[in-house]
């Protein structure tokens, strides 16, 4: 769940630490490299800007945002199957 400030404080009164700091990265597993961008472009209208350069393997494909609160979102597409041995 994404939560007010307002909201989140009704379930714990624990600080809320600021945006400049990031304490969790949440990574999801996306069908295909175009649903990581549809999701990350969905998210920027919203005013969100990629963190990191783009990563481009091959086999692997991801991109990462924060979310108003300083979170990171990893969308990120892997072929299991074109993953170089070793």
């Amino acid at each position: 769940m994404l939560l007010t400030h307002d909201k989140w404080r009704q379930f714990t009164n624990r600080p809320i630490p600021a945006t400049t700091s990031s304490e969790v990265m949440l990574a999801l597993s996306c069908d295909s490299r175009e649903a990581v961008d549809v999701m990350n472009n969905a998210a920027k209208q919203s005013g969100t800007a990629d963190i990191n350069p783009v990563q481009d393997l091959g086999f692997m494909y991801s991109r990462a945002l924060t979310d108003p609160d300083g979170h990171i979102w990893e969308p990120f597409w892997m072929d299991p199957a074109a993953v170089p041995a070793g």
